[in-house]
């Protein structure tokens, strides 16, 4: 079995550790933690009797897939100072966002890297991660890697130009959703009823229509016919969306988030 070894240990990090000893697919005693935050690396062994140490070079040197998942402005120099210590037989796989596979491979070397765009809900496991092979990875890095984030989600792979879509559609929107349903919540309290439960009925019929859609293999447009009788009351909701144009408000909302990670990228 592979070591795994995580370079930061906070929310993401932990959601994966989580997932991946909660799958079975590593054991505790397999899986390694560098964080400068003493407390937290307590924190992570109590909870998981996972190795913790306060030291990159250890996890550079002793594990055979490293996990990097620390904040973008720092992970230039974590890659400096892990760069001796790491080979063309260990796997480094990216969650910093904004920082490219070819940044990566330049300080490294001929390393095999693998890019991936986690988002939040894999706290809960319902995360959407997309992977991408550099330049040296072959099949069975993002075998690997799937593996791994699988444990909290759905996984797909993709190539790394699409890399700014992908942060648009699922890094970032989960931010869209918390909005949408959060303001039809607010609108049912607007009409009388209390929040928390127009909170309840908001989230879990979005929570529903999701389901619907990956586990149906129906059309959303479809979907949406199947639940709107002419002249009925989805079909009135319908006409609203369609008169404030919600769709083009969206796809602004996709593209200027795509354009805003194209450029914090180039940075």
């Amino acid at each position: 079995m592979n070591k795994i070894g995580f370079i930061g240990g906070g929310k993401m990090a932990t959601a994966i550790m989580k997932g991946i000893i909660n799958s079975g697919y590593c054991e505790k005693n397999n899986i390694y933690v560098s964080d400068k935050n003493i407390d937290l690396l307590e924190t992570l062994k109590n909870n998981f009797a996972i190795n913790i140490y306060n030291n990159n070079i250890y996890i550079a040197k002793n594990c055979d897939v490293i996990i990097l998942a620390v904040k973008p402005f720092v992970l230039r120099d974590v890659l400096e100072e892990i760069k001796p210590y790491v080979s063309e037989n260990k796997l480094i796989i990216s969650i910093a966002a904004g920082i490219s596979i070819s940044t990566i491979e330049q300080i490294l070397g001929k390393v095999p890297v693998i890019r991936v765009m986690p988002n939040t809900p894999a706290l809960v496991n319902e995360g959407m991660s997309a992977i991408c092979k550099g330049s040296f990875s072959d099949e069975e890095h993002a075998v690997i890697a799937h593996n791994i984030f699988k444990s909290v989600g759905r996984v797909i792979e993709s190539e790394e130009k699409y890399i700014d879509i992908i942060t648009a559609i699922s890094g970032s929107g989960p931010a869209f959703y918390y909005y949408i349903i959060d303001e039809i919540a607010k609108a049912g309290q607007r009409l009388g009823l209390d929040y928390e439960t127009c909170l309840e009925l908001s989230a879990q019929t979005a929570l529903g229509a999701a389901k619907m859609v990956m586990e149906t293999d129906v059309n959303p447009e479809q979907l949406i016919i199947n639940v709107t009788t002419p002249g009925g009351c989805t079909a009135v909701g319908n006409d609203v969306l369609k008169t404030n144009k919600v769709a083009e408000i969206l796809s602004e909302t996709i593209e200027k988030t795509k354009q805003k990670a194209f450029e914090l990228g180039k940075k």
